[in-house]
């Protein structure tokens, strides 16, 4: 294949979806669990819970990494906007994203907070290279993907002598929260899985190798998949096979982008600017150990925690708001009470509403909640 379009090819995808069924047994469950919000997306938005016969069901798991960001690391953004003035910069779903007393960074930015939104990380730098005489910090989030970006501005703002831009660092990290998720199996509220469609741009970072210790400690197969609808399916038939055969490997079907070992020149990167947290507080999973970043000791000066002595203050999410569970994979989004009516892109309640990304505005935005069929997890 060579065109975007022969990976939507429906025949295709029915070809795939009878293989599916012809393969998974009516005497077992496949419970499967994608950790990428990006599948989500394609899941929700091509239809393909349509395509897959009962045995096997999708379950949402914390892929998306506006959704995962806590309260209290929204609120300490804020505050760098409204008690330290400098200008805050980062990403459109981020502005959104509800936080402690009704607030947003939007809603701050309304109030007079210096808040702008930027295309990329090196957009922020420009505006320091511009305003020597503001501070400029940028609010960095993301998995493995977008960790390099942001390593490469910390670099250059080094090798610029630039003093008035640092970094608010939120990079987490996947293998951990899957390994959280694992280990959370014992919990008799958790939702048992019996494999992982595995994430496609985190994966082309730190390669598909990279899961090989989780497959084996687990047990559980993994298989990495590419964002397209006929990707995401020969995925589940892979996945499929795996369980039948009672094999535990990491399969790559994402070939065309993803090598076992990733890219090693973005890995050298990360790893000379940022070093492990001994933990990090996830929404919906808590505080789990290992799983974020944050800036080394030799480039502390670009560090705006420590610059500016932020202080981190963990934070309920709204009573009303089922984003926690559904980042767990306990729930769906039509489980939430106000999902669909409080709650909607327009006027979220919670994070999963405000990404696209996310499990609920997926949802929301193709419609499947008002026609899915009755699952556990869909």
């Amino acid at each position: 294949m060579k065109y975007i379009d022969e990976f939507r090819d429906g025949e295709l995808a029915r070809q795939l979806a009878r293989a599916i069924a012809a393969e998974a047994r009516p005497d077992r469950s496949y419970r499967l669990m994608e950790f990428c919000g990006g599948h989500t997306h394609a899941i929700s938005r091509y239809g393909l819970l349509d395509l897959l016969p009962p045995p096997v069901r999708m379950i949402h798991g914390p892929g998306c990494p506006v959704c995962v960001l806590p309260i209290g690391r929204i609120d300490s953004a804020i505050e760098l906007a409204t008690q330290h003035g400098v200008v805050l910069c980062t990403y459109a779903d981020t502005l959104r994203v509800p936080a402690s007393g009704g607030m947003s960074l939007y809603k701050a930015r309304a109030e007079g907070a210096d808040v702008r939104m930027v295309y990329s990380c090196d957009d922020a730098l420009a505006l320091a290279a511009a305003h020597p005489e503001r501070e400029v910090v940028f609010f960095a989030i993301g998995f493995e993907t977008t960790t390099p970006p942001t390593a490469a501005i910390i670099r250059k703002a080094a090798e610029a002598g630039l003093t008035n831009f640092s970094v608010f660092c939120n990079h987490v990290l996947t293998p951990a929260a899957m390994v959280h998720i694992m280990e959370a199996q014992t919990d008799p509220d958790a939702v048992a899985l019996d494999g992982f469609v595995g994430p496609a741009h985190v994966s082309t970072v730190i390669g598909y190798g990279a899961y090989q210790a989780f497959a084996d400690r687990y047990q559980k197969p993994v298989v990495i998949a590419g964002f397209e609808p006929l990707d995401v399916m020969q995925s589940i038939l892979m996945l499929v096979r795996q369980i039948n055969a009672g094999r535990a490997l990491v399969e790559n079907q994402f070939t065309r982008a993803v090598s076992r070992e990733g890219n090693l020149k973005a890995q050298a990167l990360v790893d000379k600017i940022f070093t492990l947290r001994a933990s990090f507080d996830w929404r919906g999973l808590g505080e789990v150990p290992d799983s974020a970043l944050r800036i080394r000791d030799d480039y502390a000066v670009f560090d705006a925690e420590r610059r500016f002595g932020l202080s981190y203050r963990q934070v309920a999410d709204h009573k009303a708001c089922e984003c926690a569970a559904i980042l767990r994979g306990q729930k769906r989004p039509q489980d939430c009470k106000v999902f669909g009516t409080v709650c909607a892109p327009d006027h979220p309640i919670g994070a999963c509403m405000v990404s696209s990304e996310g499990a609920c505005a997926a949802h929301y935005t193709y419609g499947r909640f008002r026609t899915a069929a009755p699952q556990d997890h869909a």
